[in-house]
């Protein structure tokens, strides 16, 4: 093949010239795409969190974010500091010192309502939800739609309104109950967990904290309520899991956060890391190889008697 000016090119230079150029343009995007992410604005930003509780240092200069489309693993020992860590986030708990940012906006959180305000929304473990009520008064529970007759008449709760939202947010989630009339007592356990999930996002919350949303749960209702955390990361939410099992968190989460005695341990990539090195972070081990020295075997013999 002939240049411009006459010269011959060799095929092969015209290939790792085209291959030069196909590499030079993937790097470029990767860089684009990882500046993107680093510009990001973390949906939650906390910095130097400390809770102390009496003579007990409960969160000691603790440094936690997470993203809007994301889910963040929240994993330690007991003890560590997690479920102090998310009652601050929730309002439960005020903070002794450090700053907290919602949305790249410096925040105090004052109580749950301020929680609920800035589009926080918690399901903890024991769910809070009333067994005698069916699906659709538990997703309302204290929000009921309120039929309005006249100015100064107190009114009727709107149920048709209610029953389609609540069918609406369900299907939204892809979740599988009988009907949104039945009792909360007659579910199943991951089915009452997919109830709870889904009254937190009734309301359009920004950020959704889960604390132990796998525990007592069978194979199949763990997999639906995964399945479920999955789809709320898929809408956009900022997702944060407390869990006791890293099988469940390496299954669902993007990264892990590990707390340990109440100070910040380290944040790993899910696919950066492995199940030993989140352990070691958890307890404070670290993990080698076995050597053998000169003369000596790796393990030793079994001794006969």
């Amino acid at each position: 093949m002939q240049h411009g000016s006459g010269e011959q090119i060799a095929p092969h230079c015209i290939i790792l010239t085209l291959l030069y150029n196909s590499i030079s343009t993937t790097a470029l995007l990767i860089v684009e795409n990882d500046m993107t992410t680093a510009n990001a604005t973390p949906v939650l930003e906390m910095r130097g969190i400390s809770k102390r509780f009496g003579a007990v240092q409960a969160l000691q200069n603790v440094d936690f974010n997470v993203y809007a489309g994301e889910v963040v693993g929240l994993v330690g020992d007991n003890g560590a500091g997690k479920s102090t860590l998310v009652k601050c986030i929730a309002g439960i708990h005020p903070i002794d010192s450090g700053t907290i940012q919602f949305e790249g906006r410096p925040v105090t959180i004052n109580g749950p309502k301020g929680a609920v305000a800035l589009g926080i929304s918690t399901v903890y473990q024991d769910l809070a939800l009333c067994d005698n009520l069916d699906v659709v008064a538990n997703l309302y529970l204290g929000r009921e739609e309120i039929h309005k007759i006249a100015p100064g008449v107190v009114g009727t709760i709107d149920e048709v309104k209610m029953e389609k939202r609540a069918i609406s947010v369900l299907r939204g989630l892809s979740v599988s109950i009988p009907s949104v009339r039945t009792l909360i007592a007659s579910l199943s356990g991951g089915q009452r967990q997919s109830v709870a999930v889904a009254r937190s996002v009734m309301w359009k919350p920004k950020l959704v904290l889960l604390d132990e949303p796998t525990a007592a749960l069978g194979v199949a209702q763990t997999r639906q309520v995964l399945d479920l955390i999955a789809r709320l990361r898929e809408q956009g939410l900022a997702v944060v899991i407390i869990s006791h099992n890293l099988e469940d968190v390496f299954s669902v989460a993007d990264r892990i956060t590990v707390l340990r005695l109440g100070r910040f341990a380290g944040t790993f990539g899910v696919r950066d890391v492995t199940h030993e090195q989140v352990v070691g972070a958890i307890t404070g081990a670290e993990f080698g190889t076995l050597e053998s020295y000169p003369g000596q075997p790796l393990m030793e013999e079994p001794k006969t008697v």
